[in-house]
């Protein structure tokens, strides 16, 4: 994901109030640099900076964190390996995993996502760059105060779980009923009265997960129509994501290219550090690659794809909006809504960070809000003609 900056009000903390934060990578470079960003915001603190995964393993309970830091390369013991047994003693703890961008620590990055781990941050090749170091800086601060704040809210938050038997997914910490029922009650709208004719999905932080378990169950929908995708991720990322997308599936997944028809039977996926957007070539739509500045603080954002849409399909539009972090796909989502078109979000209870689909659910623009579980089965029976 590439993120403008932006100054963000934060609330003044007491101490306790703080998010306890766990650094671990083997450069101490990298530690201190990330100590002191996190050292110098007022709602968050750090509480161990370890070098290895080991450190942390053994260290955990007395430490006793919200949020680990855990870099992947590692000497005794590596992030990936580190990640399981840290879940293991305490099942809340919130996991950012830290890499450089390599094809290699994409494919590990994806995979500790499938662990247990809450999200991912690439690290900047150089920190002596001041542009790359200051985005990964705004970037991790935004990742540790969302997803910290939310465990420290949770009624399961904990020191210590016993292990998971082999075979068992492990449950995310529940949300208070108290924390949607205000949101729940927002006007829902009827969904469109022309039948859809594209699928478009939108999400960021938890969205892979999300995606994976949404494309499983869709095939119904994506072997008859068009399913344009953009995740919040940089490049490298998406094109491993785009790989599990095409094996999750069962179906045809890649990065868009820029002027390739759009077809039936296809996932495409916005390509990390571009916008994709949908023209009209012909009678033809066509994918529109942008390389323009970034929308919502992200680049690819799903604004611009979103609102291009309505252009080529007009109301027969079908929209999702996932898990994650700001408002991105809410002013989108409005346009669509106008055009004729319909909105679904992601419910707050099965969402990693209800920042996205709460902005939407709240502008009062969707027709359904749903668990993660029940958005496919819903996509399947509306795009079959049910309305309801």
């Amino acid at each position: 994901m590439s993120v403008a900056l932006t100054s963000t009000a934060v609330p003044t903390s007491t101490r306790s109030d703080k998010v306890r934060v766990m650094v671990v990578d083997d450069s101490v470079v990298i530690r201190g640099m990330i100590s002191r960003w996190i050292g110098a915001e007022p709602d968050m603190e750090v509480v161990a900076s370890l070098r290895t995964g080991l450190d942390a393993v053994n260290q955990l309970e007395r430490i006793n964190p919200d949020v680990a830091v855990l870099d992947i390369e590692m000497p005794d013991l590596d992030g990936i390996s580190a990640l399981p047994q840290l879940l293991a003693k305490k099942r809340d703890l919130v996991v950012i995993m830290a890499s450089t961008l390599t094809r290699r620590n994409a494919e590990i990055s994806l995979k500790a996502l499938s662990l247990g781990a809450s999200d991912y941050i690439p690290k900047p090749e150089s920190t002596r760059e001041a542009t790359a170091a200051e985005t990964f800086r705004h970037d991790l601060i935004q990742k540790i105060r969302h997803l910290g704040a939310k465990v420290r809210r949770s009624p399961v938050h904990t020191t210590a779980s016993p292990p998971l038997a082999p075979g068992h997914d492990r449950p995310r910490p529940s949300i208070p009923a108290a924390a949607h029922t205000a949101p729940a009650q927002a006007t829902r709208r009827s969904f469109g009265l022309l039948p859809p004719k594209v699928l478009m999905i939108g999400s960021s932080t938890g969205g892979p997960q999300a995606l994976m378990t949404l494309v499983a169950e869709i095939g119904p929908v994506i072997d008859r129509f068009p399913v344009l995708i953009t995740q919040h991720m940089p490049p490298t990322f998406t094109t491993i994501l785009a790989e599990h997308l095409a094996r999750t599936s069962k179906r045809p997944a890649h990065e868009g290219i820029d002027g390739e028809s759009i077809r039936p039977g296809q996932i495409y996926l916005a390509p990390g550090g571009r916008h994709m957007r949908v023209a009209r070539h012909g009678v033809d739509a066509t994918i529109a690659l942008d390389d323009g500045p970034p929308v919502n603080f992200c680049k690819p954002a799903v604004d611009p794809m979103f609102t291009s849409a309505i252009d080529v399909w007009q109301g027969s539009i079908m929209s999702v909006i996932l898990t994650g972090m700001g408002s991105d796909g809410m002013r989108g989502g409005k346009d669509i809504v106008a055009a004729g078109g319909s909105v679904i979000a992601q419910d707050e209870a099965t969402s990693v960070v209800w920042g996205m689909p709460g902005a939407a659910v709240n502008a009062g623009i969707c027709a359904a809000v749903l668990p993660l579980n029940q958005i496919a089965p819903k996509l399947v029976r509306v795009f079959a003609g049910d309305r309801s």
